[in-house]
């Protein structure tokens, strides 16, 4: 009997879904917002502080979205403050305004 040859296994790779845009997306790829157990919302880089969190694409327009829409504040539960609504609003200054398509050459 001959033997199978073994594939590499694949792995799992968790997918998250844009609040804004619904977009899907992998985890790593988009940035978490939570709104931490202790009061507040703050943007979680690393994506793993304890709180309810939602996702967003990294792209200036989706946090505009998000922010302007409400969706945000749905997602996490919470009326967000002047001075976190200017946080967030700050940290999408530092996005790009979209992204950038791949490109295949």
């Amino acid at each position: 009997m001959a033997k199978k040859k073994q594939q590499p296994r694949l792995k799992h790779v968790p997918e998250r879904t844009c609040v804004a845009c619904r977009a899907h997306g992998a985890k790593r790829a988009l940035v978490r917002v939570v709104r931490l157990t202790e009061g507040g919302v703050v943007v979680d880089e690393t994506g793993k502080q304890k709180g309810r969190g939602a996702y967003l694409c990294r792209q200036r327009v989706c946090w505009s979205q998000a922010l302007s829409r409400g969706a945000l504040e749905r997602a996490l539960r919470v009326t967000l403050t002047a001075e976190e609504v200017a946080a967030l609003q700050a940290y999408a200054a530092s996005l790009p305004e979209t992204l950038q398509p791949d490109v295949a050459d």
